[in-house]
């Protein structure tokens, strides 16, 4: 009973920060809500062993990334079909349309590739420092840093090169 309620408390306490992170590294919440449900799942069947850690919620954060980077994967697989077969798109079929909406910088930070997005999320979001994201994702702290600094020239570039673009949702 105790782990049971030690669990609940560590999910309630995690579980929202984990969702804001991968949203930011996805830019799709409900792949974020996936993701991290998932990987509470496994951490709630190895409980007595993740309890243990010294930080249970870096083994969670972890999984859920790499569970993240293979949907991200199968997305673009998706999208990349759906690019091919808009190719071949009967004259006169209608256009797909596509929900998902993001910010300036939410449409800007996609664009990125997602090594780059991954550790610029988790920097300036889930605020950790470039160690513990070194930790982490494991990393050595110099990877961190470039792709730290190849992420925000990028970003800005995406920025400043797509400025109506961004604004106008294309």
């Amino acid at each position: 009973m105790r782990e049971s309620r030690e669990f609940e408390e560590f999910y309630q306490a995690n579980y929202g920060r984990l969702v804001i992170i991968l949203t930011a590294v996805l830019g799709d919440r409900q792949e974020a809500e996936d993701a991290s449900q998932e990987a509470f799942a496994r951490a709630l069947a190895r409980w007595p062993r993740v309890s243990g850690y010294d930080l249970p919620e870096m083994w969670v954060r972890r999984v859920a990334l790499r569970l993240a980077v293979d949907s991200s994967r199968r997305w673009r697989r998706r999208r990349h079909a759906s690019d091919r077969l808009k190719a071949v798109r009967p004259t006169g079929a209608a256009e797909p349309s596509d929900a998902l909406q993001y910010t300036e910088l939410g449409r800007a930070l996609m664009r990125l590739p997602l090594r780059e997005r991954e550790v610029l999320v988790l920097h300036y979001v889930a605020d950790m420092p470039v160690d513990r994201i070194a930790a982490d994702r494991g990393l050595a702290a110099g990877t961190v840093k470039d792709r730290l600094a190849a992420g925000r020239r990028h970003l800005e570039r995406e920025l400043v090169a797509n400025p109506e673009e961004a604004r106008d949702g294309k």
